[in-house]
């Protein structure tokens, strides 16, 4: 039983050093065809075609997801405004004001959100490396966002679409912590994620049609097709049923240590494939996001508390 718990466990380690480059192609990908594609169609489509091709597991264990949907409506409907609505649509509207390297360096303060969240609300104790860390991440954060120059802050000179990455930012932390709930695991992986894509998808379903009443812009070209292919397998298929399975076995705030290997991913592609200028304020950033993240986030030896088992979605949360 042993090696076999050691064996899972070194499994979904590995699965987490694959992730971070996974949904990092997200923002390459949307970067790439959100002139082309309509923010929230482009949500739509992506999640539409998750949830169509997880088909046969929601069939298969339809009865038990309908359990699960019955019990915890809220619940699941929340894990689909958070983790596909915001953290999907959200994101592709942002990348229309900002860059894909912004985006990310902003994105990784998200597992600083974790450490935040569960001390708010789950009795979690913040020692002194973690709030010093925490305030060095954001710190970098604000550098990124301001570009490097605190006279921006007075004159509002920034990208609205920095902040849109930032409230994205808590909500994937908030999508993470909610999807360890206990009243979850009653369901498999891909069943569950199939369940939320579905329930996103008919979310999104209004938005994508008066985007389409307004003229917005719809797939109609094969490099439009080629990129949502590249966002609905290597960003939402492998990089969300990875980092689930990771949040799972290891626990949120573990499995959201590795999502500081986002930048260097992320950058890198921006970089190579977009054609992104890597500017100083770039590099500040890095350095204070990552180096205030690491120091948050590295593990201790207190043992952490979890998702209370009741996992109740209260208006405090």
């Amino acid at each position: 039983m042993a090696n076999e718990t050691s064996g899972t466990t070194v499994l979904a380690v590995l699965v987490m050093v694959a992730t971070p480059l996974l949904f990092s192609t997200n923002l390459i990908f949307g970067r790439a065809v959100i002139g082309d594609v309509a923010p929230f169609t482009l949500a739509f489509v992506r999640w539409a075609l998750v949830a169509l091709i997880l088909a046969p597991f929601l069939l298969r264990e339809r009865s038990a997801l309908r359990k699960v949907l019955s019990a915890r409506p809220e619940l699941i409907a929340t894990l689909s405004v958070l983790g596909m609505v915001i953290c999907g649509a959200g994101v592709y509207v942002a990348l229309t004001s900002t860059t894909a390297t912004n985006g990310t360096l902003i994105y990784t303060s998200s597992s600083v959100f974790i450490i935040l969240i569960e001390a708010a609300f789950f009795g979690r104790v913040i020692g002194l490396r973690e709030a010093i860390g925490s305030a060095i991440a954001f710190a970098g954060v604000a550098v990124i966002v301001l570009k490097g120059d605190l006279a921006a802050l007075v004159r509002l000179d920034f990208h609205w679409g920095d902040l849109i990455f930032v409230a994205a930012a808590f909500c994937w932390a908030v999508y993470s912590i909610l999807y360890r709930s206990p009243d979850l695991r009653t369901v498999s992986n891909l069943g569950l994620f199939g369940l939320v894509a579905l329930v996103a998808t008919l979310m999104l379903a209004p938005m994508a049609l008066v985007e389409f009443a307004l003229g917005g812009s719809m797939p109609d070209q094969a490099g439009d097709w080629a990129s949502i292919a590249g966002i609905v397998v290597f960003a939402s298929l492998l990089a969300f049923s990875g980092f689930q399975y990771g949040v799972r076995v290891l626990g949120a705030s573990l499995a959201g240590i590795f999502m500081y290997l986002m930048p260097p991913f992320a950058v890198t592609m921006a970089v190579v494939f977009l054609g992104e200028t890597f500017q100083p304020f770039h590099a500040a950033g890095i350095a204070l996001v990552m180096g205030g993240v690491i120091l948050a986030t590295f593990p201790s030896k207190k043992a952490q508390p979890s998702v209370p088992s009741t996992g109740k979605v209260s208006s405090s949360q």
